[in-house]
């Protein structure tokens, strides 16, 4: 419908337009948000191309996690000076989104770039490695728990790292201290942590020690993981190495990427200390 040199759309054009559907047209109009500039006198509604504007900010608006109701206030109370305060605050809101999604990107990297590597390794080899100093954030302390409350830590430390934004995608690992791995109380941990390559500020972390660590892993359900340490505690006196401070344990497969447990596979970081 033409009316001298303005183009209105009917309601189908206008949805094509806006590509939605009628029904969101129609339900925009019902609840008073969007509604046709001219209706005639057989009902026919009509749009004209101005409204697409007002259409693309409603889109926009939901996009960045308005709700209908939030719009609707605000479109009750239309100004340049409101607009723009409207949008200086769904900036933040992109803003703080796209941070999180930079998360999420860098959680994808490293899981995708763990699992690569782990395709190559060889898990019946024991292996002397330097590691460098590295950062980790580490739960509360855990000792002597029973089953419950490491359960209740487990879901503890998963909850503190994703309110604070420390979840990198590393594996949660678990750290033992030298006094228990001797007595052969290879799951009494200390901690749980997580590795930090950025560490930000206003948070608590701890420095791992610079040196060698024996490398072994561990095939199987934890029940049964005394057996690996037998064979990393032969391969420590055959080169002629004692235990250092700390143990540390992570998964490399778990239940995200085996279906048995049979199948999981568990890496053991072994500090040592060369015997005089």
């Amino acid at each position: 419908m033409s009316n001298r040199n303005i183009k209105y759309f009917t309601t189908g054009e206008f949805a094509k337009l806006c590509k939605v559907n009628k029904q969101t047209l129609l339900y925009y109009d019902q609840i008073g948000l969007l509604s046709p500039i001219m209706k005639d006198s057989k009902g026919y509604r009509y749009y004209s191309i101005a409204q697409y504007d007002f259409f693309s900010v409603i889109e926009l608006l939901k996009a960045v996690g308005m709700s209908l109701k939030e719009i609707q206030k605000y479109m009750a109370d239309k100004s340049p000076e409101n607009f723009l305060e409207l949008m200086q605050q769904q900036k933040k809101v992109v803003e703080k989104k796209r941070r999180e999604l930079e998360i999420i990107e860098n959680m994808i990297d490293v899981k995708t770039r763990s699992t690569e590597e782990a395709l190559h390794l060889d898990f019946d080899r024991i292996t002397i490695q330097h590691f460098p100093e590295e950062i980790l954030y580490l739960s509360e302390n855990i000792e002597d728990c029973t089953e419950e409350q490491f359960v209740g830590a487990v879901s503890d430390f998963i909850d503190e790292l994703d309110r604070s934004q420390l979840d990198t995608g590393y594996p949660i690992g678990a750290i033992t201290k030298r006094e228990h791995v001797l007595s052969g109380d290879y799951d009494n941990y200390s901690y749980l942590y997580m590795e930090q390559p950025f560490p930000r500020e206003g948070h608590s972390y701890f420095k791992t020690i610079e040196g060698d660590c024996i490398i072994g892993y561990h095939v199987g359900p934890s029940s049964s993981i005394g057996q690996t340490y037998d064979r990393l505690f032969n391969f420590m006196d055959a080169h002629h190495y004692r235990l250092g401070q700390y143990v540390y344990e992570e998964y490399v497969y778990d239940a995200v990427i085996r279906n048995c447990e049979q199948e999981y596979v568990t890496k053991i970081m072994v500090e040592i200390e060369k015997e005089d």
